[in-house]
């Protein structure tokens, strides 16, 4: 269903607003000014009118000033114990360099400001939770930007790269800045992206597009076993970003294990919206998307139940569907599978940040000049949440260390973003993160209110340990909502490389593990770290522990078929298909 308006109504920008509005969002590269005001203001304004904790930074700040001087003098005598430790996974300052005067003593004193900030910005009585967070991460910012790791003169590791080197490091430097300002000005992509094209160098799985409509395509994938499981698995991956994050190349794809272990597999595969797609909303997506290729697979494997999974915000898009189909006497799906994907929202981490009623308002006068939201800029604020690895460690290791890094398949998919068509997007930070419809029942298909409650078929639930994007005990609050029987899984890594988890090959983590539990419905613990006390944990990758459930939940093989498109579409095209190709 389309509607006439890009924003729901009331949340469209006024014409004459537009111009300055779209100036301001160049400029702040899409984040509200007004929004960090306000929680700067909030904080600040309460902070001048608590003379107790002014009283208590100021006795923290003479003790960590006491304590860096006595850490400085000690050193100077030799080595000694650090006076405060970093962050739980900071590797700035974790070379030996880092431990030898005077770099020492300029690493302790960043880390001493650090806690000092934290100390600020948190606890002060009257400021708002929201703004409280983020007024901590605006300062992180700032320290982070401010860090000696950045620099020339108060980076160890630079100084004795730069004496080596005779400066060559510098000038290797400033030619990769020069180069990634040139792609950047000239909107281009990143340097080695080209060596990894869809259907060439990655998502080469044999497959066909069976079904097309305006939003989707679905791939069907070519047996490669001559017996398949009765039940194929159909997968929905998030729009965000473009599906073969499952079908990278053939030794870290998801895919291709699946096929390869005798599962029929459908993938849908997102159009990228432009401009005519303003209109386009979330109902959109979970009918042309979800339920068009529901039916498909159903017409095309008749009589089998589907093994339904869902990727991030496909996964959240899946759950709507299930719950949605409940009414109907035979429910399409006979398992459902989600990977890092939210239903509740109302813990958002730190993508939260950037979820207010004047950060939606600013997006969505942004998205009225074209219509959508460019994936650049949806890059840019995941980029912010994590600078510190994925910003200012670049910095250092690119401009002042003059290394380069290789492009590798899961770094070129991350530079193939993707757009958001307005009314979707307006839609999902309104409905999903901003008012949690979703899981407090006010979320509204076809007009009527789903029941996450509903859902009761078998669930299998994963969940990365270091998920910026949506965190793993918000995703474990699935489990209080369905009353399905949820093995759910804690795997180790972040929100993509804990996903693209190959068990065996070049590029398996030998590192990974990852924990497993069952619960009946209703009986999971309300404490997440209840639930991690009690599961067992697991060597590798959860990718075989996955496939076991699905085979345990399957009725039995029956002969593999091979591929045919459904008679609207014509003649099947070969995998990618054409829509993952579109820039």
């Amino acid at each position: 269903m389309h509607s006439d308006t890009v924003a729901p109504s009331g949340h469209g920008p006024e014409s004459m607003d537009l111009p300055l509005k779209l100036w301001i969002a160049r400029a702040a590269n899409g984040i509200s000014p007004s929004s960090l005001a306000q929680a700067q203001a909030d904080w600040l304004t309460h902070i001048l009118v608590s003379p107790s904790k002014q009283a208590e930074l100021a006795s923290s700040a003479l003790q960590k000033a006491i304590a860096w001087l006595q850490y400085t003098a000690q050193a100077q005598q030799g080595e000694c114990a650090d006076c405060v430790d970093g962050q739980a996974g900071d590797k700035r300052f974790s070379r030996h360099e880092w431990h030898l005067p005077p770099f020492s003593a300029l690493a302790q004193g960043f880390l001493l400001q650090q806690l000092w900030w934290a100390e600020a910005t948190h606890g002060v009585r009257g400021v708002s939770k929201h703004h409280e967070e983020l007024t901590s991460f605006l300062a992180r910012q700032w320290l982070d930007m401010l860090s000696p790791a950045n620099f020339v003169v108060s980076n160890p590791q630079v100084l004795r790269q730069t004496l080596a080197t005779g400066g060559m490091n510098l000038a290797a430097g400033l030619a990769n800045w020069q180069r990634d300002a040139a792609a950047v000005a000239g909107g281009g992509k990143p340097r080695g992206v080209e060596n990894f094209v869809p259907g060439r160098d990655v998502a080469v799985t044999p497959g066909k597009v069976v079904m097309r409509n305006h939003l989707a395509e679905l791939i069907q994938y070519e047996p490669s076993t001559t017996k398949v499981q009765k039940e194929p698995v159909l997968i929905v991956p998030s729009w965000i970003m473009k599906f073969y994050i499952l079908d990278l190349t053939p030794a870290d794809s998801l895919v291709k294990f699946l096929v390869d272990q005798g599962h029929t597999v459908f993938m849908v595969s997102w159009r990228n919206p432009g401009g005519e797609d303003a209109a386009l909303g979330l109902e959109d997506y979970l009918q042309q998307g979800v339920m068009e290729s529901v039916l498909a697979v159903q017409s095309l494997r008749p009589s089998a139940g589907i093994h339904a999974m869902g990727y991030c915000l496909g996964g959240t898009l899946l759950a709507i569907a299930a719950a949605a189909a409940a009414s109907r006497k035979a429910h399409p799906f006979k398992t459902l599978s989600l990977l890092a994907a939210q239903v509740d929202f109302e813990e958002l981490g730190e993508l939260g940040l950037f979820i207010d009623e004047s950060q939606i308002a600013f997006l969505e006068d942004v998205m009225a000049e074209k219509g959508y939201l460019d994936g650049r800029q949806m890059a840019g604020a995941f980029q912010l949440i994590n600078s510190k690895d994925l910003v200012w460690s670049k910095l250092v290791h690119e401009y002042l260390m003059g290394a380069t890094t290789p492009m590798t398949a899961l770094r070129a998919w991350n530079a193939d973003a993707t757009r958001l068509p307005a009314r979707m997007h307006s839609e999902y930070l309104r409905q999903l993160y901003l008012h949690n419809d979703l899981a407090e029942g006010r979320f509204k298909v076809e007009g009527r209110p789903v029941d996450l409650a509903d859902i009761r078929m078998p669930m299998f639930v994963v969940a990365t340990e270091r998920d910026h994007v949506s965190p793993w005990t918000s995703v474990y609050r699935i489990q209080r909502l369905v009353r399905s029987p949820v093995t759910f899984v804690l795997t180790s890594g972040g929100h993509n490389v804990g996903i693209v988890n190959p068990p065996a090959g070049p590029t398996a983590h030998p590192e990974s593990v990852h924990q497993l539990r069952l619960c009946e419905p209703r009986e999971a613990p309300a404490d997440p770290a209840a639930w991690r006390a009690a599961a067992r944990t697991r060597k590798g990758s959860w990718w075989p522990s996955w496939e076991v459930w699905l085979r345990e939940h399957s009725s039995g093989q029956v002969d593999a078929r091979h591929v045919t498109a459904l008679p609207s579409t014509g003649a099947p095209q070969a995998a990618p298909g054409t829509y993952v190709m579109q820039g």
